[in-house]
């Protein structure tokens, strides 16, 4: 019985994380096509739903407010 179906593709990546990658894979006994699809799923999965989240300028004026505002939200707190 088959696996899914496959697609080739060769990106050119940075050569010291090229180096990193086949080391994590040779050391945990993996072959690269497990570990690249594995950081691939996670990014997929994980990272990109977060960053629709909050869009990153929104969380930047929140963290602004908050330190502009600390001694009355803490005055408010007691």
């Amino acid at each position: 019985m088959p696996g899914p179906p496959t697609k080739k593709f060769t990106p050119e990546i940075d050569a010291k994380l090229y180096d990193e990658f086949v080391a994590v894979a040779e050391q945990n006994g993996q072959s690269k096509r497990h570990v690249l699809e594995q950081a691939l799923r996670f990014y997929l999965q994980n990272v990109v739903p977060s960053q629709h989240l909050v869009r990153s300028e929104i969380m930047d004026a929140f963290e602004q407010s908050l330190a502009r505002n600390r001694d009355l939200l803490q005055r408010l707190a007691k």
